[in-house]
């Protein structure tokens, strides 16, 4: 498995780590399709339980092409997260370019009903040998 772990979010109590990777059997650069699957663990850091209610990412390319995508959960399920654990998940993306990256953030709703939102620092998407 190629790729490289990022941590984000250090001061939220919720820890996002993120693993992109190039998937060069899905990819056919010929036809500028780049896909590019991402592990994410979501872990809970803080002292109340909480749900995560939507994602936002920003996807950009580099051609300076940026697509947003908004919705419910992730991958259909809105985890409940009580202190201590986490949630992992993955999921892909597809770019024109051999690099691009990825940012957003997740709402959570916590069990004093307070919203807040955990973000997520851009993190690069890149054909293994390309930024070297």
């Amino acid at each position: 498995m190629q790729g490289w772990e990022v941590n984000v979010n250090d001061q939220c109590p919720i820890m996002v780590t993120v693993k992109p990777e190039y998937a060069p059997e899905h990819s056919d650069p010929e036809q500028e399709r780049f896909v590019f699957i991402y592990y994410i663990t979501i872990q809970n850091r803080g002292a109340q339980t909480v749900q995560l209610i939507s994602r936002h990412w920003v996807i950009s390319d580099a051609n300076g092409k940026s697509i947003e995508v908004r919705g419910d959960g992730v991958i259909g399920e809105q985890p409940v997260l009580a202190p201590g654990d986490e949630h992992f998940y993955s999921s892909f993306c597809v770019l024109e370019t051999h690099v691009g990256c990825m940012q957003g953030s997740y709402m959570m709703l916590g069990e004093d009903g307070q919203y807040f939102d955990a973000p997520i620092p851009a993190f690069t998407l890149a054909v293994p040998g390309v930024l070297n």
